[in-house]
């Protein structure tokens, strides 16, 4: 079985994970789904308040490697025990979630077409992209409700290296997409990819 693995790509709060997930509930355990966010880097030895001003947005934040190797697994047709990130504790967590092969792959985060290695695995690619101002809006209320955080420090992050990382690392990803959609709600590009990844459900195996 060759999956076939979709990189959906974005800056902060773009709607990447909104499109993402409505694909995840729209073929529910027929597709996999990977967030590079679940490979940040382990810190256990860096203490809470340092780890808090740390620059999540930089490309070695992340352990890609293992999200390489972990692909790899998952395309020969083995499972992978994937990392869960835990936001609150800005670390990763003890705990594994067991990913199953499938046909279709789902890959997202800010900077999954950052590494090449990474982007070359993609047969389509999806940048999100929406206006700054919207995304931070978006960032804050996700943070503060979702993940526990403070408002005064999610606004200290965001100036200080989720904005200039993406200028710097994320932006200029976009041009290598296959596909740019301004917003993780544009139904139009939801029925299209929809439409993809129901044809390449249907479609023999061993193609």
């Amino acid at each position: 079985m060759k999956s076939i693995l979709i990189g959906i790509a974005g800056g902060t709060g773009s709607g990447k994970s909104t499109f993402t997930n409505r694909l995840k509930d729209a073929f529910h355990d027929d597709i996999a789904v990977l967030y590079h966010d679940n490979y940040y880097k382990k810190q256990d030895g860096i203490p809470f308040e340092e780890r808090k001003k740390m620059n999540y947005d930089h490309p070695e934040a992340f352990e890609t490697e293992l999200l390489l190797d972990q692909l790899s697994r998952l395309q020969r047709g083995e499972s992978a025990q994937c990392p869960v990130y835990d936001y609150s504790q800005h670390n990763r967590s003890d705990q594994f979630l067991t990913v199953l092969p499938k046909r279709v792959i789902l890959v997202e985060g800010i900077l999954v077409f950052a590494d090449q290695r990474l982007r070359d695995m993609f047969d389509i690619k999806i940048f999100v992209e929406a206006d700054a101002d919207e995304r931070i809006l978006r960032r804050v209320i996700r943070d503060v409700k979702e993940r526990g955080r403070d408002i005064e420090g999610v606004v200290e992050q965001y100036l200080t290296t989720v904005k200039p990382m993406h200028y710097l690392y994320v932006e200029p990803t976009k041009p290598l997409a296959d596909i740019i959609i301004n917003s993780g709600m544009n139904e139009v590009a939801f029925h299209l990819v929809k439409t993809s990844i129901e044809k390449i459900l249907g479609e023999p195996s061993d193609q």
